[in-house]
Order: C-alpha cells, then structure tokens, then sequence
C-alpha cells in the first residue's frame, strides 16, 4: 500500500494544495495550504488510532485528511466532489488498491458541511479532523477589514480535539477571546460544521461536546 509519507511527497498532490491555498487567498478564505493539510491528517490519524482502528485503516484516514481539499484548485464549489475524484486518480497511478482509492474517494466527497454525509469511519474521522481546526494562524486578513469568519479564527487563541474513549466523549475545546468576537459569533458561522461533528462523532459511536472558555456549550 502507498503510506501517507508517500503522499505528503508526491510532487502533483503538493502542487494541487498549493495552487488550492492560492485560489482560496484570493478570494479572501481562510488559510487551506499544508498546515491545515497536515493537522487534519495528523488529528484523523489519531482519532481512529485511539478508537483501536486498524493501523491500515489510520493510515487511510491520514492520507484523505492531507488531500481533502485539492478539489479547491478546480473551484471552491463542489470542492469535495472534485478533489474526492482527483484523489482517486491519483492515488490509483501511485499504486493504491482500488479499494484504498474509493475509501479516501468518499471520505473527501463527504466532507463538505453543504454534502457531507457520514457514511464511513474515514469520513467521521475527516469531518472531526478538518472542522475543528480553528486557528488564529488561518487568518490572512488583518484588522480592520476581518469579516466574521476572520474573527472568530482571529479569536480562537487555543483550540485541540480531544477523546476519553472510557466516557465516550469526543471533545473540541477552544479559548476564544471574546475581545475580539463573541462566542455567538462562533455560533453564527460554525453550527451547521459543529452539527455535522455531532453526527460524525455519533457514527463512531461517540458523543461529541464543545467547550468554549472552559463553559460546555453542546
């Protein structure tokens, strides 16, 4: 099998990210180069891992959790779609099996909050993994001209995903500062992605929380 080494340095996947974080800075989108990349790796990776899945399978959900956004460098609309697509391809010509291809295929197609829909462990584990990355190193934009989404990344000055496999709970734990936005900013823009981590989070059989300065909020 391909390993996620093998995909971090392949050439062509490298240029789709590139050219995916480029398109998105222009239109004024929050970073979606390699850092975000490689923490939705690394966090799917880990969240099966500690769920006892098999280390092939975590090596799947690591691959899928660097590639899932090459499809922004086609067009940020139905981006899923097309990268789920150009992952296959791509994959197939490095050598991974059918199956491989297909499982990291779906899980990329099913991780936009507009389509997603949680239908494997790999696509529960990219979901998990890529909405809960919020970040003040996201931010491209600076004061004054920060729309809400700038904000509340701006805002976000820690944030880490955490599970207690013996209680259950897969938990997303953030510092915001509220001096910059209100906790129900992050509301506004993000409940429709923290809906969609309650489902991924309820496919693994767990149950997912948010906790915003120390307060549960779901």
């Amino acid at each position: 099998m391909i390993t996620y080494e093998d995909v971090k340095n392949n050439a062509d996947i490298r240029a789709l990210i590139e050219a995916s974080g480029q398109a998105l800075g222009v239109m004024g989108i929050t970073d979606h180069g390699f850092a975000h990349a490689e923490l939705s790796a690394v966090n799917a990776g880990r969240l099966l891992e500690t769920l006892d899945y098999d280390p092939h399978t975590c090596e799947l959900a690591k691959i899928a959790g660097f590639m899932h956004d090459i499809g922004n460098a086609v067009n940020r609309t139905f981006h899923a779609m097309s990268g789920g697509l150009l992952a296959f391809d791509i994959l197939r010509s490095m050598g991974a099996t059918t199956k491989d291809a297909i499982s990291i295929m779906t899980a990329i197609g099913n991780h936009d909050e507009g389509t997603a829909a949680t239908v494997t462990p790999l696509c529960a584990a990219l979901i998990l993994a890529d909405k809960s990355d919020v970040r003040r190193s996201r931010v491209r934009a600076h004061e004054p001209y920060l729309d809400i989404h700038d904000r509340v990344n701006y805002a976000a000055v820690d944030s880490s995903l955490s599970v207690n496999k013996e209680k259950g709970i897969i938990s997303l734990q953030l510092k915001i500062d509220t001096t910059i936005c209100a906790v129900m900013d992050y509301f506004e823009i993000f409940l429709t992605r923290m809906t969609l981590c309650r489902d991924a989070a309820e496919f693994l059989g767990l149950k997912f929380e948010l906790v915003i300065n120390e307060t549960r909020m779901l």
